[in-house]
């Protein structure tokens, strides 16, 4: 048996390290380091010490002269890929093309690298800054900004840049590039990222349907304020009271209750006072407000949760089904909102003209009943001066049935007259109130105000950063989402994310505005 030996030669197509090979490291010092090796064994087969010599792995740190000539290697790497015409056009002393994307720059070639002749030759800078390295402005230079943005401790762009240059680098398109890579910054999105959005969502059917007034309603409690209960010896004493707002979402009309506390007792008490003057409803929206998800509970309304839209309890006896935002979800409760923000404005003009000790129970009521008749009667609609169409769309015309207080008109009467034509005169009118809410206040709905521009969707398994008010940015949690819930359209709105804190893993729901995308 013969054993020969067999060698094989590769040829390379593409002699050099080939800058492809950079995008493996995470930074640049790693790069530097990396490539400093290479160099260190390349002179080992030069000296004849036996402690370095060959291909070995050495343990000693490296000398700024070797990592200063591994930096030049990355460098001359990168230009020579990039600008073969150019650098050719330099070595034979010709002129460089004018399409150059920095010929302008009047570029110098300076031991086998391309730097900036510029204009400040006879200045007092240093080399480096007079003649700054060119570097193309490519996705495999992240790691040098990334160094250069962690030395700056994430300032910014500006920052990023200056500091770039400081340290001798010229990169073609830098402000594209940096910014490029600075969105990506987790660090950065931690501290000054924006909230997610996504394109406002259409409106709901009960908003926009042609039913009876409070058939949909939201509602919210607002208060509290302090009330006169009882005079003592020392002056009066004095209760709390809270207000709960029914809002009407086809009509836009309001109904307010007084409720002594904001337990779950105080307010089904309301409900079923709103239900005995209004009728029942078959859409009640509100937030998750303990005191109203216990309503639900003892009413065994039908709940449906943004969290799980699939049906949890049967129809309750008032044939209604409860729909709770979630949590930290203002916005989209802003059919209710905004009818809060106009009650306290006008109780803000009513409550100065009494004295607190004289505020009583029944007084606040009664101004909440004036509360409720003023915000009624305003315009839904931008007033028109065409004189042929002088009736105002209001809510109140629709509930009272009543457009204008007209005095009493003189002239005998009959008891007939009473019943004659009443029933036309109540439906011509609904039937006007429909017709110019169908025409006028639908189509004053059909704009987005904000949240015109479709976002990409966050997505299951993305890291997410969630807002908490009650702490420092610095301290908000890191969370996992764990379920992206899709709305009718496509669109994710709202999450259900993960956050563990000392080893307990908790579930929370909230809406996109709530949160900043950190990684995809």
């Amino acid at each position: 048996m013969e054993v020969r030996t067999h060698a094989t030669t590769c040829l390379n197509p593409n002699p050099g390290l080939g800058s492809h090979r950079f995008e493996r490291f995470s930074s640049w010092k790693s790069l530097k380091r990396a490539i400093a090796s290479i160099v260190h064994i390349a002179l080992s087969f030069k000296n004849n010490e036996k402690t370095c010599h060959g291909w070995h792995r050495c343990e000693s740190s490296f000398t700024p002269d070797i990592l200063t000539q591994a930096e030049n290697v990355i460098i001359r790497c990168v230009q020579r890929e990039a600008y073969k015409v150019e650098i050719a056009c330099l070595e034979n002393e010709k002129a460089i093309p004018k399409q150059s994307s920095f010929k302008r720059l009047n570029p110098v070639l300076e031991d086998g690298l391309l730097r900036i002749g510029g204009r400040l030759e006879q200045s007092i800078l240093l080399s480096s800054e007079k003649h700054p390295l060119i570097i193309p402005g490519h996705k495999y230079i992240a790691t040098l900004i990334n160094h250069y943005h962690e030395k700056v401790n994430h300032q910014g762009r500006i920052f990023t840049d200056g500091a770039i240059r400081t340290g001798g680098f010229w990169i073609v398109g830098a402000k594209r590039r940096i910014n490029g890579i600075l969105n990506k910054c987790i660090t950065c999105r931690k501290q000054r990222g924006k909230t997610a959005e996504q394109k406002m969502a259409d409106l709901p059917p009960d908003r926009i349907s042609m039913e009876p007034p409070f058939t949909n309603v939201g509602l919210d409690v607002f208060g509290p304020w302090n009330v006169s209960a009882r005079r003592t010896r020392g002056g009066h004493a004095f209760i709390k009271r809270w207000a709960v707002i029914f809002t009407c979402l086809s009509v836009r009309a309001i109904h307010i209750e007084l409720i002594e506390s904001m337990d779950t007792s105080s307010f089904i008490n309301a409900l079923r006072r709103f239900f005995a003057i209004r009728g029942p409803a078959k859409i009640i929206r509100s937030d998750c407000g303990t005191n109203f998800t216990g309503a639900c509970k003892e009413l065994n309304i039908l709940a449906v949760s943004t969290k799980d839209t699939s049906m949890t309890k049967y129809l309750s006896e008032e044939g209604c089904k409860w729909i709770f935002n979630p949590p930290h979800s203002s916005h989209m409760g802003g059919a209710w909102e905004r009818m809060i923000g106009l009650a306290r404005r006008i109780l803000d003009s009513m409550l100065p003209q009494i004295s607190s000790s004289h505020l009583t129970h029944k007084m606040l009521s009664t101004l909440m009943a004036e509360v409720c008749a003023i915000v009624n009667a305003r315009p839904l609609v931008s007033i028109s001066t065409d004189p042929e169409s002088p009736l105002l769309l209001t809510p109140a015309m629709i509930l009272s049935q009543k457009v204008c207080t007209q005095s009493t008109p003189l002239g005998p009467f009959e008891g007939a007259d009473l019943y004659r034509k009443q029933w036309k005169r109540v439906q011509y009118l609904a039937s006007l109130f429909w017709e110019r809410w169908r025409r006028e206040y639908i189509a004053s709905l059909q704009p987005r105000k904000k949240w015109q521009d479709n976002k990409p969707n966050i997505k299951e398994g993305d890291l997410v950063l969630l807002k908490d008010n009650q702490v420092k940015r610095n301290e908000w949690p890191m969370a996992l989402v764990t379920k992206a819930i899709v709305d009718s359209d496509g669109k994710v709105r709202k999450l259900e994310l993960k956050v563990t804190k000392n080893g307990t893993a908790k579930t929370f729901l909230r809406p996109i505005t709530e949160v900043i995308l950190l990684m995809s």
